[in-house]
């Protein structure tokens, strides 16, 4: 299910309120200051930090 490109226009990371991006591949919002990656569960977005995931440092932010 995909993302409406207005929804990722005024979503910012909870924890920086910095700019997201979207991961296709791996369905998250990709939160590059934060290093971390929120879930798109049913496509609707977890924003909370207790429910991301870090990201690797192998991993491109």
């Amino acid at each position: 299910m995909a993302l409406d490109p207005k929804l990722l226009e005024i979503l910012v990371c909870p924890m920086t309120k910095g700019p997201l991006r979207l991961s296709r591949d791996k369905s998250e919002l990709i939160s590059k200051s934060a290093r971390l990656a929120y879930p798109i569960r049913d496509g609707i977005p977890v924003m909370l930090v207790d429910e991301a995931r870090a990201l690797r440092d192998d991993e491109d932010a």
